[in-house]
């Protein structure tokens, strides 16, 4: 039981904490933080093996990539750069706008040499913003590349 004072007069007056209400609300959010954790697992990317690399039982086996197959598509400060097989070209961005059609008909035609590939690699500088990245995997899925390994660090 607590007490208060009332100034000087030295009496004590009981209170009573009723406890019941703030025990009800963690109950309610220890069952809400439980319910989301689960959530926060199923939204995870799994990028345990890389583009060249074969995941057997809990080892990486890495692989060598053909480079005469690689479909690479590196954005960059002045447009994209695709490297498809041992070719490489740029398409220049015009001004602030990343020429994507270009991009995306470029990779259609990868595609139609290479028809068998599902795999590509996309890497970004580090100063773009992140829509950059977005918008070139767009553009390789678009065109039939449905493995899309992203670089990290650079380019």
């Amino acid at each position: 039981m607590a007490h208060i004072e009332s100034g000087g007069s030295g009496k004590r007056t009981g209170v009573d904490l009723n406890l019941v209400p703030f025990i009800d609300l963690m109950s309610v959010l220890i069952t809400f933080l439980l319910i989301t954790a689960v959530w926060t697992q199923v939204s995870m990317i799994q990028i345990g093996s890389s583009l060249y690399s074969k995941k057997s039982g809990d080892k990486t086996t890495p692989l060598t990539p053909d480079m005469d197959k690689i479909v690479r598509v590196d954005i960059r400060q002045d447009g994209y750069f695709v490297t498809i097989g041992r070719d490489s070209h740029l398409i220049v961005r015009q001004g602030e706008i990343f020429d994507t059609p270009a991009l995306i008909e470029m990779l259609k035609k990868a595609k139609t040499m290479f028809p068998d590939k599902i795999d590509a690699m996309v890497a970004m500088d580090d100063d773009l913003a992140f829509d950059h990245l977005i918008t070139g995997m767009d553009a390789v899925l678009k065109s039939g590349f449905p493995k899309i390994s992203v670089a990290s660090g650079g380019i």
